[in-house]
């Protein structure tokens, strides 16, 4: 019997060990793999340097076949000038963007952390089928809704006006479940301490449920800021107006009918994708660990 039961055990002892075996990789394999993941990012990253390359060229030259990545004649600070002449609004259309950006991030920040840590610690009737419920509507194309959100839009008078641009966009199903996922991997005991101590639910939230999701929260800021900053469709569809016109609307209309300037329209898209950029190099460490962290199942 003693032997018995020293085998499953020394079994158990071993498992670590075998697993870290199965994973370790010969050096020509790890070779393989980190020259894929190589070529995979110059490809991705191919368009990016053609934007910046054309961004600082000349009309002609962009034109010259075969195409040369290096501008031979540098004209960054002219095109930004011509950008700035042929766009007069175009420092407008970056604010309308961030308040834009701003206000649906706040929105979802508010709207989905609440929901989330409903769904994540109380215990009420159809919660299960509600949840289910909210992630059935990520399955629905949005341009099968977007006609008639306009017609809502334009029965509450919002249209031309940053309301349409904010409220529908202050919710968000992905957040939702971003953030109850986190909100699962913390420790039920450390709000219950909060509890006891006299903390209410908004409390427990606001001083443990959240500053323990910093990770979570920084891919949410990235995936929500991203989303808003680059969307296109549904800003043209109910605010086309001067007034509340975003960034990648100014950007379009910098095409013509018969000549489009490739290289401000290129200095343009390098300008209001360099923000996003910048966001991004800040927070992909947290990025990174609240995907990973909202991943695990608890």
């Amino acid at each position: 019997m003693a032997e018995s039961t020293r085998r499953p055990a020394r079994r158990l002892a071993d498992a670590p060990e075998q697993v870290a075996r199965r994973e370790e990789f010969s050096p020509a394999m790890r070779w393989l793999i980190y020259g894929i993941l190589i070529f995979g990012a110059i490809i991705m990253f191919l368009p990016f340097i053609w934007m910046v390359s054309s961004a600082c060229k000349p009309q002609a030259e962009i034109n010259i076949v075969p195409m040369t990545f290096i501008p031979q004649n540098v004209s960054c600070l002219q095109n930004v000038t011509e950008l700035y002449e042929n766009s007069e609004d175009f420092n407008r259309n970056l604010l309308n963007t961030a308040i834009m950006t701003i206000g649906r991030t706040l929105g979802q920040l508010i709207t989905c952390s609440l929901a989330a840590y409903g769904f994540a610690r109380f215990q009420f009737p159809g919660r299960s089928v509600l949840f289910a419920l909210c992630l059935g509507l990520l399955m629905i194309p949005f341009q099968a809704i977007l006609i008639p959100e306009y017609l809502l839009i334009r029965s509450l008078g919002w249209r031309n006006t940053f309301m349409a641009l904010i409220v529908p966009g202050a919710f968000s199903v992905f957040a939702l479940f971003l953030l109850r996922q986190a909100f699962l991997q913390i420790p039920l005991e450390l709000e219950e301490a909060a509890t006891i101590d006299g903390a209410n639910p908004l409390q427990v939230l606001w001083y443990v449920t959240l500053p323990l999701s910093i990770p979570a929260l920084a891919a949410f800021a990235v995936i929500t800021i991203q989303a808003a900053w680059n969307d296109f469709l549904y800003p043209l569809v109910v605010a086309n107006a001067e007034e509340t016109r975003v960034v990648t609307i100014g950007i379009s209309l910098l095409q013509g009918q018969r000549d489009t300037p490739w290289n401000l329209l290129m200095m343009g898209s390098l300008i209001a994708t360099l923000p996003m950029l910048v966001l991004f190099v800040l927070l992909q460490r947290y990025f990174i660990e609240g995907v990973s962290m909202s991943g695990v199942k608890r």
